[in-house]
């Protein structure tokens, strides 16, 4: 996507949109372990040949020699996980580090929703991606704030698609350039009952924006008469329902009750849902979140094995200040035991964080490479890998873009700098405003 209505407010420094970085030479061959890939139903011994931070290809075991050998014997190897609710880096979150954290946990992509978030987030957040990041990163805004500003709804989504003039952003959306050049990066806005109850024609707005602009909406969904009331005006308009196990906790309505009419909204298309999986988990998960007693847990286990329900998150990391109901330690052991219970195939477990995220993530925003792109192991798929142990239930490699970042519970120094911003527009290696130490 080239912004050809965009002038360069800092003289060319900031690049456009989805700008590539050089992408890391040599080739890593993941040898020996079981390669699972939910995009192409490929479940068997294999080789996995990265080249140049691509998927080069699936091959027979010993069949081709790379630069560097990973042994996976006895390992599980998987597209990268993808966390699509996520908390890394919220507000004033400083001293802690959940983004190290979340790629020892395995992940290779999170999505952070700040219900807090500005137009000002994708470039904060670009920043440090300038500066060095182990993992793709992506931010949500919180969504009374896209209506912050003068323009008009039609203009707004304009902006969030690239085609508003920076003169007429100047003058009704910021009055900073770096905003108005970065803005249009966050992948989604969120709705969060908790920090905000917004009236129901502003939401009416926000849907009428987002189903323009491509971005996601997701809504916390806790209390089940909010998430009702968010179903009801959604009008057929597409709407993620965020972290959903947590209407079967307890906090606003009977357990049973609230996940059971929770459920009754999804229905797979215009109004999705997540499932926390620290609240999945055979040991009851994370403490620091919300506990589901087990006939709601019960519910939320029959709607992923009926496939109602397709996607997993953390909504959380163990460092994080800002936490949600559970934590990125649970995924990857949620996965094996969602697998290893009997709730659903290796295929289908493996696909809760990696091929179904894309696929969503591809709908809502409407740009289908996402979904080439990422969650696969397909020829020409970035180099995004979780190779996971099923006996320990627990990372071993993680692979971003084509460099290890992670080994055996610990985030690699190495890796710092393989991470990108993830936008509706695709993945930027860097976006240009980590590299601007003094700016007018």
């Amino acid at each position: 996507m080239v912004y050809q209505s965009f002038e360069d407010p800092l003289g060319g420094r900031l690049p456009q949109p989805g700008g590539q970085a050089a992408a890391p030479e040599g080739e890593l061959l993941l040898s020996g372990g079981r390669v699972v890939d939910p995009k192409s139903g490929t479940d068997r011994t294999a080789d996995l040949l990265l080249c140049g931070g691509r998927v080069k290809g699936i091959y027979e075991p010993g069949s081709c020699r790379g630069g560097r050998q990973l042994d996976c014997r006895g390992l599980i190897v998987a597209p990268g996980l993808i966390d699509m609710h996520i908390h890394l880096g919220d507000l004033f979150e400083v001293s802690t580090d959940p983004i190290r954290g979340a790629v020892a946990d395995g992940m290779t992509t999170g999505l952070s929703p700040g219900a807090g978030n500005t137009i000002l987030a994708p470039s904060l957040l670009g920043a440090e991606v300038d500066r060095g990041l182990p993992m793709n990163v992506g931010v949500y805004i919180g969504a009374p704030n896209l209506l912050a500003n003068l323009l008009e709804d039609r203009e707004i989504a304009a902006y969030y698609r690239g085609e508003l003039s920076f003169e007429r952003a100047s003058e009704a959306l910021s009055r900073n350039p770096i905003a108005i050049r970065t803005g249009m990066l966050a992948v989604g806005v969120k709705d969060h009952m908790a920090h905000f109850i917004m009236p129901d024609e502003e939401v009416e707005r926000v849907f009428s924006i987002t189903s323009a602009a491509g971005l996601i909406y997701m809504s916390h969904t806790q209390d089940p008469t909010h998430a009702e009331r968010m179903a009801r005006l959604s009008k057929g308009r597409p709407l993620h329902l965020a972290h959903a196990t947590a209407a079967g906790c307890g906090t606003h309505a009977d357990p049973v009750e609230g996940m059971r009419r929770v459920l009754e909204l999804v229905d797979g298309e215009a109004v999705t849902a997540e499932f926390v999986s620290s609240m999945l988990r055979e040991n009851g998960g994370c403490r620091e979140g919300l506990i589901m007693p087990p006939a709601a847990k019960e519910l939320a286990l029959q709607a992923l094995a009926d496939r109602k329900v397709r996607i997993l998150v953390s909504d959380g990391q163990n460092d994080a200040t800002m936490k949600g109901f559970g934590d990125s330690r649970d995924n990857l052991p949620a996965i094996i035991e969602l697998w290893q219970g009997g709730v659903l195939s290796l295929l289908d477990a493996v696909a809760t964080m990696t091929w179904e995220p894309a696929k969503l993530l591809a709908e809502r925003t409407g740009n289908s490479s996402l979904r080439d792109q990422l969650g696969n192991l397909q020829p020409g798929a970035l180099a995004n890998v979780t190779v996971m142990d099923p006996l320990a239930k627990r990372a071993v490699f993680t692979v971003v873009n084509g460099e290890l970042a992670g080994f055996e519970g610990r985030a690699l120094r190495s890796g710092y700098g393989a991470g990108g911003l993830l936008s509706r527009f695709g993945l930027s290696r860097r976006t240009g405003v980590g590299d601007l130490a003094i700016y007018s």
